[in-house]
């Protein structure tokens, strides 16, 4: 038993017989919550642990008010890489589909863990039209590259019949140094055609904003927030209802995250200037679409395009992995 105890607290002394004892107020088991914050210093976050970078950042540009950045999976031995996102996609299951208490891995429980973060996803058989592959890329994009935790999970609005209330795809914070917190909200498209996903995502996007259904997202997803996310009492008082909805869309940035099939992604067998002009068309085009409506103008916005070779080849080889971990 005696192995098992750390000693430590507050010293206190006396003296008897001309000696100095030392009295130690308390004990604390060494695997304790307060062995660990007073032994060790403040610990990591989960969210500060991620997979290892896979999609490669091709682009970062500006169209007019509109920032923009492309994402590949890259290829392999002349074949774009489809399985392997399936692969990555399937390593952010946790981070996506489980809240922070519950990202507390070890080796006794980690198939555990993958098991519920895959049930959470989705358990339909007819996974064709579902577009949670893309919600997925498009929370790994924010988590990755631009350092956002996430602060109300979306499969928490999930009904038992596998369907969604009407809600941000994404609910992110970024937390910048000195100063004011930035809410991240997302709508990720999977769509075949490019036309077809941004012109959808543009009408999400003015749902969201308007007056009505945005006060009504903000009363759910404000109740979602853990009590003990960073900055807690800064993100929590942007939902309440007292607060102005022009200071909350001042904090916030769009992200419009689009997965498409693209012919560029699907004749390439390698990185090289025909391909990165081929995708850089393809970005300006979905660019335009977005700023012609005005919407850039009028919020902070960021386009995120991840081309594939085909959305079908995708989004069955995520099914394949999500349902192996069910």
């Amino acid at each position: 038993m005696e192995a098992n105890i750390a000693i430590v607290g507050v010293e206190t002394q006396a003296r008897q017989c001309g000696r100095q004892i030392l009295f130690i107020t308390y004990a604390e088991h060494r695997y304790s919550g307060t062995y660990r914050k007073l032994s060790l210093g403040p610990t990591l976050s989960v969210y500060d642990q991620k997979p290892a970078r896979f999609l490669i950042d091709l682009t970062d540009k500006k169209h007019a008010n509109l920032n923009s950045s492309i994402y590949c999976a890259g290829f392999e031995l002349g074949k774009w890489r489809c399985s392997q996102l399936a692969f990555h996609l399937a390593e952010w299951l946790p981070d996506y589909a489980l809240i922070e208490e519950e990202l507390r891995v070890n080796h006794g429980n980690m198939v555990l863990k993958l098991n519920q973060a895959a049930i959470r996803v989705y358990t339909s058989e007819k996974y064709q039209k579902r577009g949670e592959a893309g919600e997925i890329a498009l929370h790994a994009v924010c988590r990755d590259f631009f350092q956002t935790i996430p602060i109300s999970p979306r499969v928490f609005y999930k009904s038992a019949s596998n369907d969604l209330v009407k809600a941000f795809d994404m609910v992110h914070a970024r937390l910048p140094e000195g100063e004011p917190v930035e809410l991240w909200l997302g709508e990720s498209k999977l769509w075949e055609q490019g036309d077809s996903a941004i012109a959808d995502a543009i009408k999400s996007v003015r749902a969201h904003i308007d007056a009505g259904f945005l006060a009504n997202e903000k009363l759910i997803l404000g109740p979602q927030i853990p009590k003990d996310t960073p900055r807690y009492e800064e993100i929590v008082k942007l939902f309440h209802k007292s607060t102005s909805l022009d200071s909350f869309l001042k904090s916030s940035v769009f992200v419009i995250g689009i997965l498409c099939d693209s012919a560029s992604a699907a004749a390439a067998l390698q990185h090289d200037a025909q391909y990165l002009a081929g995708v850089e068309a393809e970005m300006e085009k979905l660019a335009k679409s977005l700023n012609d409506t005005g919407l850039p103008g009028q919020l902070r916005m960021l386009l995120a395009y991840i081309p594939l070779a085909t959305k079908e080849s995708l989004v069955a080889a995520f099914d394949q992995r999500l349902k192996g971990l069910q």
